[in-house]
């Protein structure tokens, strides 16, 4: 057996200070980038790819979540647009190959659209089902 009561006694910068290092980071990054002049959109690509890559953005979704009752609906908030953007391309792509006399690739990407949207919501369910410590 082991002692679940010492996973319960860490502090909030023990459980979420390298997220917090890492949105430091991350802002410190974007503040010297403007004051040296770069490219604005250079820094969005980069902040992107860095808070992809770090899992910044989910650190960010799991401390911000933390806040009682209105800290979870921020989260579904920002996260819901991003099945609505996935099928809004799905829909767009859709409309121009069927203009074009693709109806078979229509019916290939639609059926992908839904698997990668259906993985997803599993994977959440699943996220939130099974612990991972």
């Amino acid at each position: 057996m082991t002692n679940q009561n010492s996973d319960n006694n860490k502090s909030f910068l023990q459980e979420y200070g390298q997220t917090l290092l890492l949105w430091l980071g991350l802002l410190a990054g974007i503040v010297i980038l403007l004051q040296f002049h770069v490219d604005k959109k250079l820094i969005a690509i980069v902040t992107i790819t860095l808070g992809l890559f770090t899992k910044a953005f989910a650190g960010l979704g799991i401390i911000i979540s933390l806040i009682p009752v209105v800290g979870p609906l921020i989260v579904h908030i920002f996260t819901l647009p991003f099945f609505w953007l996935i099928n809004g391309f799905a829909s767009i792509v859709s409309m121009v190959a069927i203009r074009k006399g693709y109806n078979r690739e229509v019916l290939r990407s639609r059926v992908l659209t839904v698997a990668l949207l259906v993985g997803i919501l599993i994977g959440y369910i699943l996220g939130h089902l099974l612990p991972i410590r």
